[in-house]
């Protein structure tokens, strides 16, 4: 049997045309930047808890 070609792999389940249509529109951080902000967002929910007690 021929094979057709940019079928790609069968196992692939179509993976491989995916990955290869995605594309990157979203906004692009630097991964220090998540951590900084999720330090001073937990910063804050403590500072919370000292100064607004339930």
């Amino acid at each position: 049997m021929a094979e057709k070609k940019g079928s790609g792999f069968q196992s692939a389940a179509g993976l491989i045309r995916y990955f290869d249509e995605e594309e990157d529109l979203g906004p692009v951080m630097d991964p220090k930047l998540v951590l900084y902000i999720a330090l001073v967002f937990g910063a804050m929910m403590e500072l919370l808890k000292v100064f607004w007690p339930l």
